[in-house]
């Protein structure tokens, strides 16, 4: 009982991430400059990576500087850029249930990377997620821009990959989910800023306005919420986390209704409920899928995990090993003016 006590516990303080990440799109279009997703990216993501580096201050050693630099570069250099694209050429409503899509990535992944044979509930909670954002999308009001949908759907897979890869290489012995955080950060802000530079020219003016977006942006929606969410890929399954992502559109469609004025039709209502619906259904899932995992090594998870490190000659991960599956969804907000 204690245990899944915990494990609750986890589960809600996981879900606390993407809970934040509803937010990001209202505070994109409403308090940040317009047209400048890459700066928007790299104001997120390094300054974050930057205070978490300094209260860990613990850097990577060895094969974990490419790793890191492979992870930041899919849950934050490739992912932040395409989530601001989108939410700059599209209604965050439509571009945050586009990352509902996420779970059937990280399924598919988690098969391919990590052994994890998908439960018959897992591929119908995927599915079932999938045909709710298609509802939302396809039955939307007005023409959708192409290109917001493909970075909406870009930035998903980014995340999706990137989550998988978190958990099949864990964390090096002894380093704890701040420095990950820290490390994938920062890495992907350094990735951000020469293409902010070369793309976007040089940084916009900022007002009162915008400063306050972005500190917010970089504080509770980065370094809190990533912390959290790598924290919580450490100790559940990648199936689990993912199918937290649509809490976020929740989230967004909660704060577009109540703070944007933005209005949703009945069937894309439906959608959002089935996609929200799958979460419960994903927890029980990836828990299932986490046991079928196991089974056949002789060995529990831990033990698996820390035999294929030795094998590898590289040093044994921690059981508690993770990373993203924002199956991200972003948020709901007005499309800029």
């Amino acid at each position: 009982m204690a245990t899944a006590s915990r494990r609750s516990t986890l589960t809600v303080l996981t879900a606390l991430a993407p809970i934040s990440w509803g937010s990001t799109y209202a505070v994109t279009t409403e308090f940040l400059p317009p047209d400048r997703p890459l700066f928007t990216g790299l104001m997120r993501a390094l300054p974050a990576g930057l205070v978490l580096l300094a209260l860990a201050r613990v850097l990577p050693r060895g094969i974990w500087w490419a790793k890191a630099a492979v992870l930041g570069a899919l849950n934050i250099g490739a992912f932040f850029p395409l989530l601001f694209l989108s939410a700059y050429r599209m209604p965050g409503g439509m571009a945050a249930v586009v990352g509902s899509v996420g779970p059937l990535f990280v399924i598919g992944l988690s098969a391919l990377l990590l052994g994890q044979r998908p439960t018959a509930r897992a591929l119908v909670a995927g599915i079932v997620a999938a045909f709710g954002v298609s509802l939302v999308v396809l039955k939307a009001a007005g023409a959708l821009d192409s290109v917001g949908v493909l970075a909406a759907v870009a930035s998903t897979a980014s995340m999706s990959t990137g989550t998988v890869l978190t958990k099949k290489w864990g964390r090096p012995e002894g380093v704890g989910p701040l420095a990950l955080t820290a490390w994938q950060l920062t890495a992907g802000g350094l990735l951000i800023a020469p293409l902010a530079l070369l793309v976007e020219g040089a940084p916009p003016a900022l007002d009162g306005r915008a400063i306050g977006g972005y500190l917010y942006l970089a504080l509770a929606n980065t370094a809190l919420a990533y912390w959290l969410w790598f924290r919580g890929i450490g100790r559940l399954t990648a199936t689990q986390v993912t199918f937290l992502g649509p809490l976020s559109p929740l989230t967004a469609a909660i704060v577009g209704w109540s703070a944007l004025g933005q209005a949703l039709t009945p069937v894309q209502l439906a959608g959002m409920a089935l996609a929200f619906g799958a979460t419960v259904a994903g927890q029980l899932a990836g828990r299932r899928m986490a046991s079928v995992g196991r089974m056949g090594t002789g060995l529990p998870l831990a033990a698996s995990v820390r035999a294929a490190g030795r094998a590898s000659a590289e040093p044994a991960p921690r059981a508690t090993a993770e990373p993203a599956a924002r199956a991200t969804a972003a948020p709901v907000a007005r499309q800029p003016k």
